[in-house]
């Protein structure tokens, strides 16, 4: 049997977050993943670039059951921390639209970076191995493919059950559960939204067309990128408000939200009578998209032919469109698993069971869930390195 100070579950940005902290504390690693490389979903994120950190972190953008859970972790290391990591060791990047941070070149620089850092303190990094038991007595003995090990600490952080294809599953879930751990509710999140095949029959025709637009779903609201697809509607700010939304709720989208179309279609009247409605509205939203919500509105003729109401009516078809989602795409895209592991249970300033010494979860496996834009990644980081100080 091998012995070890730490035994951490997950190769992804949390767990090797935290093994590189430890590490560097002196303590003797073991990361263990089931999936041949590390760091997969870092690899895939922000379209290759890897989207790591938002210049505008703030915890009221994370979703839990305890709001105030995250503050802890998130001042103690925050994302100017974690940019500095990123500019010691060379790496390039840029800023984008609300505050989101990519690198210029691969997201394989941030593994890189990472991977460097846990060799440089001795982190045992065990691929391609599964996990098969776990017992707690005197510490914790793990029965793995490639032998038993044995720590009196072990770090949880085998995210959620998001994109499945690339091995996500509900170990942590399970482990929680097993050592007495409080599970919130589980479910998809900043995930695509679908509908009814009578909705997408409107939908379809306009798959791969996209538009800024403010979605709201209650007293929340998003202003980013909407699209259409052939499965329902997506972009950021569907991803954004599908955090918030459940099962029978509507939502509202503005897909003009910077024109008063009321107010443009009564000047373009006066001025330009003569021409179609299709053709005003166009002015302020893809051809396409414009001649769809015309010929819905059962609007035939020039602005000229159209009662003041009629087109106040069309006004409110573009800024205050009404739709109700049946449901999401599901685990099968979703970016993230909102809910987890019970932050009742767990010290916001080691992440560590408050139930059960010595075992601590991190990164998405927690209730924890942030907003679209490098929020997750910080989350992860953030977990990652207060655990680490601990452990």
């Amino acid at each position: 049997m091998q012995s070890y100070d730490v035994i951490i579950f997950g190769a992804g940005a949390a767990g090797m977050f935290c093994a590189i902290e430890a590490g560097r504390r002196g303590r003797r690693v073991a990361l263990i993943d089931h999936a041949k490389a590390p760091g997969e979903k870092i690899r895939i994120s922000g379209g290759g670039r890897c989207n790591f950190t938002n210049l505008d972190i703030r915890p009221e953008r994370f979703l839990s059951q305890n709001p105030r859970f995250a503050r802890s972790a998130l001042s103690r290391y925050t994302q100017h921390d974690f940019i500095a990591r990123v500019d010691a060791a060379g790496i390039a990047w840029h800023e984008k639209a609300l505050g989101q941070l990519f690198c210029d070149g691969s997201a394989r620089e941030i593994i890189a970076m990472l991977c460097k850092d846990m060799a440089e303190v001795g982190v045992e990094l065990k691929l391609a191995t599964r996990i098969e038991d776990v017992q707690h007595s005197d510490g914790f003995t793990v029965r793995t493919s490639a032998g038993e090990l044995h720590a009196p600490k072990l770090v949880v952080a085998t995210g959620g059950k998001s994109i499945p294809k690339m091995g996500a599953s509900g170990l942590g879930y399970q482990l929680a559960t097993r050592f007495g751990m409080d599970l919130t509710e589980t479910r998809p999140a900043l995930v695509p939204l679908t509908f009814t095949s009578e909705q997408l029959d409107e939908m379809k025709p306009l798959a791969g067309l996209s538009v800024s637009a403010s979605v709201c779903c209650g007293t929340i609201a998003f202003r980013e990128g909407l699209l259409f697809t052939h499965r329902g509607l997506s972009g950021p700010s569907i991803l954004q408000i599908s955090s918030y939304w459940r099962e029978g709720e509507a939502i509202d989208i503005n897909l003009a939200p910077d024109v008063d179309i009321a107010a443009a279609l009564a000047a373009e009247k006066q001025q330009r009578g003569k021409q179609s409605v299709s053709v005003a509205l166009s002015a302020h939203l893809p051809e396409k998209l414009a001649r769809q919500i015309v010929a819905r509105s059962g609007l035939v003729g020039n602005l000229a032919d159209q009662p003041k109401a009629r087109l106040q009516a069309l006004a409110r078809d573009v800024s205050a469109w009404r739709v109700r989602p049946v449901g999401t795409e599901g685990y099968r895209t979703a970016e993230v698993t909102l809910g987890g592991v019970d932050t009742r249970g767990l010290d916001s300033r080691t992440m560590e069971s408050r139930s059960l010494p010595g075992l601590h979860f991190i990164g998405e496996v927690v209730d924890v869930t942030g907003w679209l834009g490098g929020y997750n990644f910080q989350w992860a980081w953030s977990s990652g390195w207060v655990a680490g100080q601990a452990v």
